[in-house]
């Protein structure tokens, strides 16, 4: 990024003119770090931190890479893991053959959701997998049988935690969701 507003030299992932450069490079660093300790891969992690936090959540592999300091080999493997994690979406830029990559307004929520989708998936493995070590009569079936109840727990849990969301996030003083066309 280049000049006193922070815009890279063709205007995209513009930051405003009192976050310059480096503070923004610190953040992204910094968050990227956090993400990394919970689990994320390193290169992803800062990918997203980087769409995450540009003026507009999308940028180009070469912006990227570019912000990042990095291979565009290494957005490629990055913008692969966030893709299949369904974190990024890749979306054309009109009348161009090049790809942006967007972070959508509701990634966390929309994360969330599909999380409980895979909870589902595993409780019910799970609850077939204890039937098959002998039910309630075998050590490894009470760990499974167990292990299922948490993930429905879980589920009932994280659908009342979204609604509470939805309601929350209602008061806040922040423009509407726009609608998804993805």
């Amino acid at each position: 990024m280049s000049g006193k507003s922070g815009k890279s030299s063709d205007g995209a992932g513009a930051a405003p003119a009192d976050r310059g450069p480096d503070e923004m490079s610190r953040f992204v660093e910094r968050f990227a770090s956090e993400l990394a300790e919970a689990g994320m891969q390193r290169m992803a992690a800062r990918v997203f931190a980087a769409l995450l936090s540009s003026e507009n959540a999308s940028m180009t592999s070469a912006e990227l890479a570019l912000a990042l300091q990095i291979s565009p080999a290494a957005v490629s493997g990055a913008i692969r893991y966030l893709s299949q994690v369904d974190m990024v979406s890749r979306e054309r830029e009109p009348g161009s053959r090049r790809d942006r990559y967007v972070v959508h307004n509701e990634i966390w929520y929309e994360s969330l959701t599909r999380r409980d989708q895979l909870l589902a998936r595993w409780e019910k493995l799970l609850r077939e997998g204890a039937e098959t070590l002998g039910g309630v009569s075998t050590p490894a079936g009470v760990r499974l049988i167990e292990t299922a109840a948490f993930m429905h727990f879980l589920q009932g849990e994280m659908q009342t935690m979204l609604e509470r969301w939805r309601a929350h996030r209602a008061t806040l003083d922040l423009p509407p969701v726009p609608s998804s066309g993805a």
